[in-house]
């Protein structure tokens, strides 16, 4: 049974964009965890890991194997170590780091916490300002709080993973391709749908990729083909970055495939039939 891991995917309002299973691909497999969030409702790593760790319990009392598959490394990390028990935020430290500066944030983080200031990089304004408001609302570093780890499942299940690093050539070729494609099946009318519910413009859902981008079409902002090469280009820096991230990040003893994925990436990962 497939079990979702891509951050995506899981809300209901862009399966187009998000490329989730078709109906074919739902025939020849079950599929958990695919668009089974309103996209009102941002989901947490945590939250997708609570979900995740309930479906693959569930799973293995059938006596079935779960098939983790995609591509946010911060949901599967979440879910294989656990995730640090920061207690919530107060509402006015996070208010006061969100409309603060970056290079200001980054000074006061320098003082607080110098180890997460030397880290982070300068205009990394997320990760500064989640360092800064965690030190600020517990008076305990995020780096010592992620020292007491809790409700990973790595220890307790037998762990069989791969990573695909396809040719780039090839990923970038497919990623261009599937993108165009989105337009010919659905993609502008389906942001115009999400556009009609006036949701808040930073949630996930909001800012996936495709919809700004199409979303300047339907403003007049960009052509057709403008939108479709804005979108190509988004999806590239992603994959550019997602490649990298699961180059370096997982354990070195993790395999790694460097092919086209197909029958031999399988085998690699189940053994021969």
């Amino acid at each position: 049974m497939i079990v979702n891991a891509d951050s995506a995917q899981i809300y209901s309002d862009i399966p187009i964009l998000s490329a989730a299973p078709t109906a074919d691909d739902v025939r020849r497999a079950d599929h958990l965890l695919y668009g089974v969030q309103d996209g009102a409702l941002p989901c947490s790593a945590a939250h997708w890991a609570e979900l995740a760790r309930t479906e693959i319990a569930e799973i293995h009392e059938s006596g079935r194997t779960p098939v983790l598959v995609g591509g946010t490394g911060l949901y599967l990390r979440t879910l294989i170590d656990g995730i640090a028990p920061v207690p919530e935020i107060e509402p006015d430290v996070r208010r006061e780091v969100r409309e603060m500066p970056t290079e200001q944030a980054r000074s006061k983080l320098a003082k607080l916490d110098p180890d997460a200031a030397g880290r982070l990089k300068p205009a990394d304004k997320t990760r500064i300002g989640r360092a800064l408001e965690v030190i600020l609302s517990t008076g305990r570093t995020l780096s010592e709080w992620q020292g007491e780890r809790t409700s990973g499942i790595g220890g307790e299940v037998d762990l069989r993973p791969l990573i695909l690093l396809p040719p780039r050539d090839w990923l970038y070729a497919r990623c261009d391709e599937r993108f165009a494609r989105m337009f010919e099946i659905g993609a502008v009318e389906e942001v115009e749908r999400l556009l009609a519910r006036n949701l808040k413009p930073d949630l996930p859902v909001m800012r996936a990729i495709g919809v700004p981008e199409i979303a300047a079409l339907l403003r007049g902002e960009l052509s057709r083909d403008e939108a479709i090469a804005a979108g190509q280009q988004a999806t590239r820096r992603y994959a550019k970055r997602q490649y990298t991230w699961f180059a370096h990040q997982p354990p070195a003893h993790w395999p790694r495939y460097s092919g086209i994925p197909g029958q031999a990436a399988l085998e690699l990962l189940f053994g021969k039939a």
